[in-house]
Protein backbone atom coordinates (compact mmCIF):
# COMPACT_ATOMS: atom_id res chain seq x y z
CA UNK A 1 0.00 0.00 0.00
CA UNK A 2 1.82 3.30 -1.48
CA UNK A 3 -0.99 5.31 -1.28
CA UNK A 4 0.17 8.50 1.44
CA UNK A 5 -3.43 7.65 2.86
CA UNK A 6 -3.15 4.33 3.44
CA UNK A 7 -6.56 2.31 2.67
CA UNK A 8 -8.97 5.83 3.50
CA UNK A 9 -8.55 7.12 -0.47
CA UNK A 10 -10.47 9.87 -1.72
CA UNK A 11 -12.30 7.59 -3.54
CA UNK A 12 -13.29 5.82 -0.10
CA UNK A 13 -13.26 8.96 1.75
CA UNK A 14 -16.18 10.35 -0.45
CA UNK A 15 -18.61 7.80 0.06
CA UNK A 16 -17.43 7.09 3.65
CA UNK A 17 -19.92 8.95 5.35
CA UNK A 18 -23.12 7.03 3.16
CA UNK A 19 -21.96 4.18 4.71
CA UNK A 20 -24.92 1.41 6.46
CA UNK A 21 -24.69 -0.65 9.73
CA UNK A 22 -25.15 0.22 13.76
CA UNK A 23 -21.94 2.36 13.89
CA UNK A 24 -23.02 5.06 11.14
CA UNK A 25 -26.95 4.85 12.96
CA UNK A 26 -27.68 8.27 14.20
CA UNK A 27 -28.81 7.23 17.29
CA UNK A 28 -25.60 4.87 17.83
CA UNK A 29 -23.16 7.65 17.08
CA UNK A 30 -25.60 9.69 19.62
CA UNK A 31 -24.74 7.42 22.30
CA UNK A 32 -21.36 7.06 21.77
CA UNK A 33 -20.85 10.35 21.83
CA UNK A 34 -22.58 10.85 25.41
CA UNK A 35 -20.16 8.08 27.16
CA UNK A 36 -17.44 9.93 25.39
CA UNK A 37 -18.45 13.41 26.45
CA UNK A 38 -19.45 11.88 30.42
CA UNK A 39 -15.69 10.17 30.53
CA UNK A 40 -13.85 13.55 29.35
CA UNK A 41 -15.97 15.71 31.97
CA UNK A 42 -17.64 19.20 31.43
CA UNK A 43 -15.35 21.19 29.33
CA UNK A 44 -12.73 18.25 28.95
CA UNK A 45 -10.07 17.86 26.43
CA UNK A 46 -10.28 14.37 24.40
CA UNK A 47 -8.17 12.85 21.65
CA UNK A 48 -9.29 10.76 18.81
CA UNK A 49 -6.68 8.38 16.91
CA UNK A 50 -7.99 7.77 13.41
CA UNK A 51 -10.62 10.77 13.44
CA UNK A 52 -11.06 10.33 10.03
CA UNK A 53 -14.17 12.08 8.69
CA UNK A 54 -15.53 13.22 12.40
CA UNK A 55 -18.53 10.51 12.21
CA UNK A 56 -17.94 10.68 16.00
CA UNK A 57 -15.76 13.89 16.64
CA UNK A 58 -17.99 16.29 15.70
CA UNK A 59 -21.13 15.01 17.61
CA UNK A 60 -19.19 14.79 20.33
CA UNK A 61 -17.33 18.63 20.38
CA UNK A 62 -21.01 19.59 19.87
CA UNK A 63 -21.29 18.65 23.29
CA UNK A 64 -19.13 20.81 24.25
CA UNK A 65 -16.00 18.51 24.37
CA UNK A 66 -12.48 20.14 23.07
CA UNK A 67 -11.75 17.39 20.34
CA UNK A 68 -8.60 17.12 18.77
CA UNK A 69 -7.73 14.32 15.91
CA UNK A 70 -5.10 12.45 14.66
CA UNK A 71 -5.11 10.83 11.21
CA UNK A 72 -3.05 9.68 8.27
CA UNK A 73 -5.58 10.13 5.70
CA UNK A 74 -5.68 13.97 4.29
CA UNK A 75 -8.76 12.36 2.35
CA UNK A 76 -10.80 11.88 5.48
CA UNK A 77 -9.61 15.06 7.25
CA UNK A 78 -10.70 17.34 4.33
CA UNK A 79 -14.32 15.88 4.63
CA UNK A 80 -13.88 16.40 8.69
CA UNK A 81 -12.67 20.08 7.65
CA UNK A 82 -15.71 20.63 5.83
CA UNK A 83 -17.99 19.83 8.72
CA UNK A 84 -16.02 21.40 11.54
CA UNK A 85 -13.11 23.42 10.88
CA UNK A 86 -12.38 24.26 14.80
CA UNK A 87 -11.37 20.64 15.07
CA UNK A 88 -7.71 20.66 15.48
CA UNK A 89 -5.89 17.33 13.72
CA UNK A 90 -2.33 16.12 12.97
CA UNK A 91 -1.77 14.11 10.48
CA UNK A 92 0.42 10.66 10.97
CA UNK A 93 0.40 7.77 12.21
CA UNK A 94 -1.78 7.22 15.48
CA UNK A 95 0.44 4.65 17.06
CA UNK A 96 3.52 7.34 16.95
CA UNK A 97 2.64 10.92 16.15
CA UNK A 98 2.46 13.10 18.81
CA UNK A 99 -0.64 15.84 19.13
CA UNK A 100 1.45 18.77 20.96
CA UNK A 101 -0.62 18.42 24.04
CA UNK A 102 -0.23 15.90 26.72
CA UNK A 103 -2.97 16.88 29.18
CA UNK A 104 -5.92 15.12 27.31
CA UNK A 105 -8.81 13.82 29.92
CA UNK A 106 -9.56 11.14 27.01
CA UNK A 107 -8.00 9.70 24.46
CA UNK A 108 -10.35 7.25 22.02
CA UNK A 109 -10.14 4.76 19.07
CA UNK A 110 -13.28 3.33 18.19
CA UNK A 111 -14.78 1.40 15.43
CA UNK A 112 -12.14 -1.60 14.90
CA UNK A 113 -9.28 0.61 14.25
CA UNK A 114 -6.75 -0.73 16.66
CA UNK A 115 -6.78 -3.73 14.39
CA UNK A 116 -5.38 -1.55 11.75
CA UNK A 117 -2.58 -1.36 13.60
CA UNK A 118 -0.82 -5.01 12.18
CA UNK A 119 2.02 -5.76 14.49
CA UNK A 120 1.83 -6.27 18.33
CA UNK A 121 4.52 -4.27 18.53
CA UNK A 122 2.96 -1.03 16.71
CA UNK A 123 -0.05 -2.06 19.34
CA UNK A 124 1.85 -1.95 22.30
CA UNK A 125 2.79 1.53 20.76
CA UNK A 126 -0.54 2.56 19.87
CA UNK A 127 -1.31 2.09 23.81
CA UNK A 128 2.19 4.07 24.56
CA UNK A 129 1.26 7.27 22.83
CA UNK A 130 -2.21 7.12 24.41
CA UNK A 131 -0.89 7.18 27.80
CA UNK A 132 1.60 9.82 26.78
CA UNK A 133 -1.37 12.30 25.86
CA UNK A 134 -2.92 11.67 28.99
CA UNK A 135 -2.98 13.72 32.27
CA UNK A 136 -2.85 11.75 35.56
CA UNK A 137 -6.42 10.11 36.03
CA UNK A 138 -7.30 10.18 32.17
CA UNK A 139 -8.81 7.32 30.38
CA UNK A 140 -8.40 5.13 27.09
CA UNK A 141 -11.14 4.36 25.64
CA UNK A 142 -10.75 1.44 22.89
CA UNK A 143 -13.90 -0.15 21.01
CA UNK A 144 -12.59 -3.22 18.92
CA UNK A 145 -14.99 -6.29 17.61
CA UNK A 146 -13.86 -9.87 19.47
CA UNK A 147 -12.89 -12.54 16.60
CA UNK A 148 -15.18 -14.60 15.29
CA UNK A 149 -13.23 -17.83 15.53
CA UNK A 150 -15.83 -19.73 17.49
CA UNK A 151 -17.25 -19.60 13.80
CA UNK A 152 -14.46 -21.32 12.42
CA UNK A 153 -14.87 -24.92 11.86
CA UNK A 154 -11.51 -27.54 11.77
CA UNK A 155 -9.72 -26.44 8.88
CA UNK A 156 -11.99 -23.40 7.58
CA UNK A 157 -10.22 -20.20 7.32
CA UNK A 158 -12.50 -17.66 6.35
CA UNK A 159 -16.20 -15.94 8.26
CA UNK A 160 -18.24 -14.34 5.31
CA UNK A 161 -20.09 -11.12 6.81
CA UNK A 162 -22.30 -10.40 3.48
CA UNK A 163 -23.27 -11.90 0.88
CA UNK A 164 -25.91 -10.79 -1.95
CA UNK A 165 -25.73 -11.10 -5.71
CA UNK A 166 -23.46 -7.89 -6.18
CA UNK A 167 -21.35 -7.93 -3.44
CA UNK A 168 -19.33 -10.86 -1.09
CA UNK A 169 -17.53 -9.80 2.12
CA UNK A 170 -15.37 -12.15 4.34
CA UNK A 171 -13.12 -12.15 6.92
CA UNK A 172 -9.89 -14.22 6.89
CA UNK A 173 -7.99 -15.49 9.76
CA UNK A 174 -4.49 -17.04 10.28
CA UNK A 175 -5.06 -18.06 13.92
CA UNK A 176 -1.08 -18.87 14.67
CA UNK A 177 -0.28 -14.99 13.51
CA UNK A 178 -3.67 -13.53 14.80
CA UNK A 179 -3.68 -11.56 11.40
CA UNK A 180 -7.03 -11.56 9.69
CA UNK A 181 -8.18 -9.34 6.64
CA UNK A 182 -11.66 -8.12 5.39
CA UNK A 183 -12.17 -9.19 1.83
CA UNK A 184 -14.99 -7.71 -0.80
CA UNK A 185 -15.93 -8.67 -4.05
CA UNK A 186 -17.81 -6.83 -6.04
CA UNK A 187 -19.89 -7.44 -9.41
CA UNK A 188 -20.28 -4.21 -11.50
CA UNK A 189 -23.27 -4.30 -13.93
CA UNK A 190 -21.15 -4.41 -17.01
CA UNK A 191 -20.02 -7.93 -15.67
CA UNK A 192 -16.60 -6.26 -14.72
CA UNK A 193 -15.40 -7.72 -11.28
CA UNK A 194 -13.74 -5.64 -7.99
CA UNK A 195 -11.91 -7.46 -4.95
CA UNK A 196 -10.64 -5.23 -2.00
CA UNK A 197 -9.00 -6.25 0.62
CA UNK A 198 -7.48 -4.62 4.09
CA UNK A 199 -5.71 -6.12 6.29
CA UNK A 200 -5.68 -6.15 10.30
CA UNK A 201 -4.80 -7.86 13.56
CA UNK A 202 -6.70 -9.19 16.22
CA UNK A 203 -6.07 -9.08 19.59
CA UNK A 204 -7.73 -10.22 23.29
CA UNK A 205 -9.26 -8.02 25.93
CA UNK A 206 -6.57 -10.04 28.07
CA UNK A 207 -3.52 -8.62 25.44
CA UNK A 208 -5.01 -5.20 25.35
CA UNK A 209 -4.71 -4.86 29.49
CA UNK A 210 -1.52 -5.97 29.16
CA UNK A 211 -0.75 -3.57 26.62
CA UNK A 212 -1.96 -0.98 29.07
CA UNK A 213 0.00 -1.89 32.04
CA UNK A 214 3.02 -2.01 29.62
CA UNK A 215 2.36 1.81 28.73
CA UNK A 216 1.49 2.75 32.56
CA UNK A 217 -2.36 2.13 32.66
CA UNK A 218 -4.89 0.56 34.84
CA UNK A 219 -7.68 -1.48 33.66
CA UNK A 220 -11.50 0.12 34.28
CA UNK A 221 -14.64 -0.21 32.71
CA UNK A 222 -15.57 -3.76 30.31
CA UNK A 223 -18.27 -2.89 28.26
CA UNK A 224 -20.10 -4.06 25.01
CA UNK A 225 -22.22 -1.57 24.15
CA UNK A 226 -22.36 2.14 24.59
CA UNK A 227 -25.49 1.29 26.82
CA UNK A 228 -22.72 0.10 28.74
CA UNK A 229 -24.46 -3.63 29.37
CA UNK A 230 -21.28 -5.68 30.57
CA UNK A 231 -19.18 -7.53 28.61
CA UNK A 232 -19.40 -11.31 28.87
CA UNK A 233 -17.96 -14.02 26.88
CA UNK A 234 -20.95 -13.71 24.62
CA UNK A 235 -19.88 -10.51 23.74
CA UNK A 236 -19.10 -9.61 20.17
CA UNK A 237 -17.47 -6.50 20.56
CA UNK A 238 -15.77 -4.77 23.86
CA UNK A 239 -15.48 -1.19 24.70
CA UNK A 240 -12.92 -0.81 27.48
CA UNK A 241 -11.31 1.99 29.49
CA UNK A 242 -7.59 2.32 31.06
CA UNK A 243 -6.77 4.92 33.65
CA UNK A 244 -3.49 6.63 33.73
CA UNK A 245 -2.41 7.04 37.54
Amino acid sequence: MHDPDGYFSKRLASTYDDATGDEFDPAVIAATADVLAELAGPGGRALEFAIGTGRVAVPLAERGVTVHGIDMSEAMLSRLRAKNERIAVTRGDFSSVRAGAVDFDLVYLVFNTVMNVTTQDAQVECFRNAAAHLRPGGRFLVEVMMPELRKLPAGQTVVPFTVTPARWGFDSYDVATQAMASNYVTLHEDGRGEFWSVPFRYLWPSEMDLMARIAGLEAEFRWDSWARTPFTSESSKIIATWVKR
